[in-house]
């Protein structure tokens, strides 16, 4: 796994990204993420770890575009509970959840990509037995 790009961040809110030693904006922390690079983000003033703070500006930046990540009714209870009851799930279970969604979907094409080319040469009865054998595929996954 590649190391974590490392980010200074100023008072003025610039951003410093130590590898390639030049300021960049939120917009190219998140092209990083999206290109499966980790990051860190320091305060300089502080040296707190403000990392957290950084990725949710990403996520508050998209969300203005109409990118809404998060359904209104779980941000409602973010911020209702936030501190006790989400934290902890979000801490535990969603990061397993997602990766194992992740995993689960990626096993899921490349099964249905496989059975795709199977039945280019068939015909459409084929072809629908084919569908039915992935159904019960699926089903079994499930279990």
């Amino acid at each position: 796994m590649p190391e974590k790009v490392k980010f200074k961040k100023y008072a003025n809110r610039r951003l410093y990204n130590m590898e390639k030693s030049k300021y960049v904006t939120l917009k190219h922390v998140a092209e990083l993420i999206r290109k499966g690079r980790q990051v860190e983000v320091i305060d300089v003033q502080t040296e707190e770890d403000v990392t957290a703070f950084i990725l949710t500006q990403i996520i508050m930046e998209e969300s203005k575009n109409n990118n809404n990540l998060l359904p209104i009714p779980l941000l409602h209870l973010s911020i209702q509970y936030g501190e006790t009851i989400l934290r902890e799930f979000f801490e535990k279970y969603l990061q397993q959840t997602l990766e194992a969604y992740l995993s689960h979907k990626i096993a899921v094409d490349e099964h249905f990509g496989k059975m795709l080319e199977l039945g280019m040469g068939f015909s459409n009865l084929a072809q629908k037995s084919m569908y039915d054998m992935f159904a019960e595929y699926t089903k079994n996954l499930k279990k």
